[in-house]
């Protein structure tokens, strides 16, 4: 079967896009550690959720009202790329005196120009998918899967790439190759076909424009169980990729666990989430199919407290290692399980005229503020724990993150309804 040029276009932009985060996500709280910024990790975690509580709405409303969105596209990588290379050239100018302020200050205002383009490059995809004629609901998934791929590829590439002698999950080269990327997208996002402007979206209303009319939705009692449950499981996304490899760095300490691969090539051994990640997409349609909407959130959730579970019960040696690939794999289950069930649940349950003000209500309360708040408190509890003067802590910590994994699984198998049960009576 022959491809057009358009779908290897966008596979190249969605391999790019999430190569971008890639290159850092995982491996910056590490990195921080090294540094003596450890007990600030949160800080620069918690900023990617609450600049997507309102940066993806503007620069929505920018590409819907004024400039097309290959160019808000463009302009946001542009910015993202400039301020994240200056975080990572400051800390190369620092040297051992990297300080909090001025980097967290390049770092945010990077990742407030980042978070948009996630939906950006969504929109812009469909524009081109359509203008092709091909079905967006057919033709994106398999492009959007070379995202991951592209994260991977990037998670690799800082795992086992060293410069002067240092790996660059361990040095600050992550942030450059990540703004180097953004830099190159912003000229990659301009050859993308012109996306329409909808001069007429001037004409509505504040409520519609920031899409608050889906707030409606909390008026009813399951529903507002879902969005408040959203914003519970929410706060599980970000815990490991702030402190997953930087538990892996700690176990450097102890000589004789020091040169094991999970240790040395952290990394690479997170990568596995992403991958597992990649297949469970597959998995949804038949699990969906056989147990319904509410058990496969539940599966999800429960994913969950076997994710952090595993964490705190291994080691990097054999055979406690397999419980950190156990771990990994379940990742996938615990992601999209409950994302993809639930946006298709927010589909299934609402009307056409607030249905996409819904859908972005869903990701503010996941990734918004469940994400905020969790890392948040996820660093409350890191901190609590001392994990950083006392790395022998940190299975305590994996322990509180999985008991609240189970605690929120157990109330909303109790409190939410099976819609599927409801329709049928």
């Amino acid at each position: 079967m022959k491809i057009k040029p358009i779908t290897l276009k966008l596979i190249l932009m969605n391999f790019l896009e999430f190569a971008v985060w890639g290159a850092y996500l995982t491996s910056l709280g590490r990195y921080l550690g090294n540094i003596g910024l450890g007990n600030q990790i949160k800080w620069f975690f918690a900023m990617q959720g609450i600049v997507s509580i309102f940066m993806p709405t503007l620069m929505g409303i920018l590409a819907d009202r004024k400039m097309e969105a290959q160019k808000v596209l463009s302009l946001c990588h542009g910015l993202a790329g400039i301020f994240m290379a200056g975080a990572g050239f400051y800390c190369m100018s620092a040297g051992d005196a990297v300080a909090f302020t001025p980097l967290f200050i390049l770092y945010s205002l990077s990742v407030a120009f980042f978070m948009p383009t996630i939906a950006l490059v969504n929109s812009v995809s469909y524009n081109a998918l359509t203008k092709e004629g091909m079905d967006p609901v057919k033709d994106f998934p398999p492009i959007r899967v070379f995202g991951t791929v592209g994260f991977i590829c990037s998670m690799l590439a800082t795992n086992f790439v060293h410069i002067g002698g240092v790996a660059m999950q361990d040095s600050y080269t992550q942030l450059i190759s990540s703004g180097i990327l953004s830099l190159i997208l912003c000229g990659y996002a301009l050859t993308m076909p012109a996306c329409p402007v909808n001069k007429a979206a001037g004409e509505q209303s504040f409520a519609e424009a920031f899409g608050l009319k889906a707030f409606s939705l909390f008026k009813d009692r399951q529903f507002a169980i879902f969005f408040i449950f959203s914003m519970l499981l929410g706060a599980s996304l970000q815990i490991t990729n702030g402190y997953a490899n930087t538990f892996l760095g700690s176990f450097a300490a102890d000589p004789a666990l020091a040169n094991t691969f999970a240790v040395k090539n952290s990394n690479a051994l997170i990568a596995i989430s992403q991958a597992s990640e990649t297949l469970c997409i597959l998995l949804i349609p038949f699990c969906m199919k056989k147990f319904g909407i509410k058990k496969v959130m539940l599966i999800a959730m429960f994913a969950w407290v076997f994710r952090f579970g595993f964490f705190g019960l291994g080691n990097p040696d054999f055979p406690g290692v397999l419980l950190f690939i156990l771990s990994c794999i379940v990742y996938g289950v615990a992601f999209d399980f409950f994302n993809i069930s639930g946006s298709l649940y927010v589909e299934q349950n609402t009307t056409t005229d607030i249905r996409s003000s819904a859908q972005g209500l869903f990701m503010l309360m996941t990734n918004g503020l469940g994400a905020t708040i969790g890392t948040l408190a996820a660093g409350a509890v890191v901190d609590a724990c001392d994990v950083f003067n006392t790395p022998t802590n940190w299975p305590t910590a994996w322990y509180i993150f999985a008991g609240y994994a189970f605690v929120v699984g157990i109330l909303f198998m109790i409190l939410f309804k099976d819609p599927q049960k409801q329709k049928a009576a």
